[in-house]
């Protein structure tokens, strides 16, 4: 059998099966068996199928059929053009999370970044990669998350600057930051039965749902925030495309200015930010 041939059939099953995509995750899959780029499979797809490869492809699409998603398949997803490892372990980045990348290397350099919930390390590790010589703290709930965010600190380059810490948000937390960013848990319990199996069934619950109403890290987040802030530092965060204005209206009562809701490619509210008061001591970009 041809690459071209485990292709098509691959891309008939999961139509068969209802996947959305189904040929470019065909091709991810097919890519990844086989150990070629996926932008050079093309060149290859009249070569044979080697027995072992068939084997792991096979395997792939069936996981793919029972709607697991790409990147938890190959243990690994680009973010921001690097490379990331995701796991069972981690939240699965998703492209709209880039937004708040994006609006954060828009504003000063900070020297210094806290990550509340870190994942997979891709807000920190991301933007201490574009910001050579800051250095960051990342914390999680879990300990299997910081292992996943320390291999993917290892991989870009960035460990040394980087400190993990084991903490239930502010709990574990010493000393005052330049900047706080967040992507917390902010689907609310009665929404999770709503989501794509990719999501509810393959990311951890903890990181998805606070199991009440979308919004308890942000009341955590907006309360402690102002402790671990220089004066003139930002906060910044992640939201649910509905939530723009309950959390802007929780980042003002506890003392934050120039609060922004952002939205993303979309046009959807996807990012809230706020100042703290004071001078900031921040570094032009």
């Amino acid at each position: 059998m041809t690459l071209r041939e485990a292709l098509l059939r691959a891309v008939r099953r999961l139509e068969t099966a209802g996947i959305e995509g189904a040929a470019g995750d065909a091709r991810a899959l097919l890519a990844g068996a086989v150990g070629i780029a996926r932008d050079r499979l093309t060149l290859h797809l009249g070569d044979e199928v080697e027995p072992g490869a068939e084997a792991r492809f096979e395997a792939m699409i069936a996981r793919r059929m029972a709607r697991e998603p790409v990147a938890k398949i190959l243990g690994r997803r680009v973010f921001w053009g690097r490379e990331f490892e995701v796991t069972a372990d981690v939240l699965d980045p998703r492209p709209e999370t880039e937004c708040l990348i994006s609006e954060a290397l828009a504003g000063p350099k900070p020297l210094t970044l806290l990550d509340l919930g870190t994942g997979s390390g891709i807000l920190a590790v991301t933007l201490l990669a574009e910001w050579p010589g800051v250095r960051g703290v990342a914390l999680d709930l879990s300990a299997e998350a910081l292992d996943v965010a320390a291999r993917n600190a290892v991989r870009h380059g960035v460990r040394d600057r980087l400190s993990l810490c084991h903490s239930d948000w502010f709990a574990q937390i010493t000393g005052a930051f330049d900047l706080i960013v967040s992507n917390p848990p902010y689907i609310g319990r009665d929404e999770m039965v709503g989501l794509m199996p990719e999501v509810r069934d393959h990311d951890p619950r903890m990181a998805l749902t606070d199991e009440g109403d979308g919004l308890t890290a942000y009341r955590v987040i907006a309360g402690g925030a102002g402790a671990h802030l220089n004066p003139g530092g930002r906060l910044m965060v992640e939201i649910g495309w509905t939530q723009g204005v309950a959390v802007a209206d929780l980042l003002r009562a506890a003392g934050f200015e120039a609060v922004a809701v952002l939205p993303d490619l979309e046009g959807r509210d996807r990012v809230v930010c706020g100042d703290w008061p004071g001078t900031s001591r921040r570094n032009e970009p």
